[in-house]
């Protein structure tokens, strides 16, 4: 398939530049005529937001349209900053240093190279089965027994989370599914529903939410916030039913299944923020914080729609 082609894909992407010009203009109506402080800060925010998104679009954009080498080289850069930023959070031990550099430059080029050659066997069980087994070893080489089950949990959570499960989203180009080839959709379907039922759930926790789900965790999650957006997102998902292989009631179960593991994801990922004492991961990203924070509901999502559409439709 040739994807810079590929007409389907062109208008999801002009879709998403309407909106993104759409808030925008919102964005600067707004910032204009604003007095309150609070307020003002507000929209500082949505507006520093918006101009994150435009690039990190045009980013997704040039990965997706270069085709599979620049989808794989593009989330593998993302699980590498994205494991910085996790490893960052807790401390490490001097013998854990040769472990992470094993783990940095050694498993993640690796892992993705065979998601590149399309090697599935290989790569569903490289993390969770000889790199489970290797980091502990490699780190017990270094003979420092202070706090060894936390240090080699951490690496292998965090490989997990930033490396094999972001990972999924990519191998989605790998699925041979009859009848369809346009895998590339899938892949932009995946992040797009994500993202806008995390921008959704935003919006609506600001405008209406009252009831807080998490208080300790994330005091910004509503419920009316979490049902909003992942509704709103959900049906959006079911629209879009024309550039995948679903129909529109499977394509709107799909997106209410990825909707809900991409609010796990981010619960979770907040609950170990919070228990290290900080708002973010990282500072990368003006007005999201760091890689992690704003692929943290792609990384429960990606291995669960990748699973449910081989397991249904290849």
């Amino acid at each position: 398939m040739n994807i810079a082609v590929d007409a389907q894909l062109a208008w999801m992407f002009s879709g998403v530049v309407g909106l993104l010009i759409a808030a925008s203009i919102i964005g600067f109506l707004l910032g204009r005529n604003v007095t309150d402080d609070a307020k003002r800060v507000v929209i500082d925010n949505l507006n520093a937001r918006t101009w994150a998104w435009w690039v990190m679009c045009a980013i997704f954009a040039v990965a997706i349209f270069s085709g599979t080498i620049g989808s794989v080289i593009l989330f593998a850069l993302m699980s590498f900053l994205a494991l910085r930023e996790f490893i960052t959070l807790t401390p490490t031990k001097h013998g854990d240093h040769r472990t992470l550099f094993w783990v940095f430059f050694v498993v993640i080029p690796l892992h993705y190279y065979l998601v590149a050659i399309r090697w599935y066997g290989l790569f569903s069980i490289l993390i969770p089965v000889y790199v489970f087994l290797f980091v502990p070893l490699r780190s017990a080489l270094a003979g420092e027994t202070a706090n060894f089950l936390e240090r080699t949990a951490k690496i292998q959570w965090g490989l997990m989370v930033c490396v094999y499960c972001i990972s999924h989203a990519p191998a989605l180009l790998m699925l041979d599914i009859p009848g369809y080839s346009g895998n590339a959709k899938l892949l932009f379907f995946l992040v797009l529903v994500v993202q806008l039922s995390d921008v959704l759930q935003y919006v609506f926790g600001k405008t209406l939410g009252r009831r807080k789900i998490a208080p300790l965790i994330s005091p910004n999650k509503t419920w009316e916030g979490f049902l909003g957006g992942v509704v709103c997102s959900s049906l959006i998902g079911a629209g879009l039913w024309w550039a995948t292989p679903f129909t529109p009631f499977q394509a709107g179960g799909m997106a209410l299944a990825i909707n809900l593991m991409g609010f796990s994801g981010g619960l979770c990922m907040s609950a170990i923020k919070r228990d290290r004492g900080v708002k973010d991961f990282g500072t990368m990203i003006e007005g999201h914080g760091g890689i992690m924070d704003r692929i943290d509901s792609i990384s429960f999502a990606a291995p669960i729609f990748f699973h449910l559409t081989r397991f249904y439709f290849t």
